[in-house]
């Protein structure tokens, strides 16, 4: 898999702030799901204050899943261990891009599983 470009235009980050829009509307109504705060230095979604999904100020949609959920889909091609910028790849978080599985989907199964640890 191509790694996530990091050098965005002004209208592909237009598009990413407006395919992140989709996923925090698809949470408006779970009163469990809150946004904001800092995580990784980007602000994002949490489930009882436990962050689960965010975009990374690279222009990458991030999520937390399960280590073998991630290593499953790091190795279909279809996403890639999370850099938070210090060069160690994060085993339970993965990077997509814009061609990923749906976003929503990635986001609903993140915060089941971040969810469920959180008590």
């Amino acid at each position: 898999m191509a790694r996530v470009r990091t050098t965005r235009t002004k209208n592909e980050r237009a598009a990413i702030d407006e395919g992140f829009a989709r996923v925090v509307n698809a949470f408006a109504k779970d009163r469990s799901v809150t946004r904001g705060g800092k995580g990784f230095g980007s602000t994002g979604l949490k489930v009882k204050g436990k962050l689960f999904a965010f975009m990374s100020s690279h222009g990458a949609f991030v999520v937390k899943l399960p280590r073998e959920r991630v290593a499953e889909l790091v190795s279909a091609g279809e996403a890639e261990y999370f850099d938070p910028g210090h060069g160690r790849l994060m085993k339970e978080w993965i990077a997509v891009g814009p061609r990923a599985p749906d976003r929503i989907d990635l986001a609903r199964e993140a915060r089941r599983f971040v969810g469920e640890r959180a008590g």
